[in-house]
């Protein structure tokens, strides 16, 4: 029987990893939950959200699964429009500006990491959804 319970952790390319490492944790305020040695001369790297959900792996890259690529992930928060303003002060590469908020569509913008991955910040809705 088929049993998968939940995301668990996206991986994202990045050509250094101690620079996405002090990217995601010092820009996006991540914790770093794992940094253990992986195969014969790689890495294992993790960060996570404070708020907890799925983790990012933060991976060398591989073949076809570059850097500077459309990564699907999207964040939440109540907050897209004092996120925005808080990246751009850090220097964070911001869409100019953000999209959505008329009621139908949330409130979302697009920023990319220092390896120009393009990751998403959507407005976080209420828990009950239509079908």
């Amino acid at each position: 029987m088929l049993q998968i319970t939940k995301l668990g952790r996206v991986m994202v390319p990045v050509a250094d990893q101690d620079e996405a490492i002090a990217f995601y944790t010092k820009a996006l305020g991540f914790t770093l939950v794992a940094d253990v040695p992986f195969a014969a001369t790689g890495r294992w790297v993790e960060v996570a959200p404070p708020g907890g959900g799925a983790s990012l792996a933060l991976v060398p890259p591989m073949g076809a699964y570059g850097t500077g690529r459309m990564t699907g992930v999207a964040f939440e928060s109540p907050d897209p429009a004092g996120a925005h303003a808080a990246l751009k002060a850090k220097g964070v590469d911001v869409d100019a500006g953000l999209m959505g908020g008329d009621g139908g569509v949330p409130l979302m913008f697009f920023f990319r990491d220092n390896d120009a991955n393009t990751l998403m910040i959507v407005e976080a809705q209420s828990s009950t959804r239509s079908s």
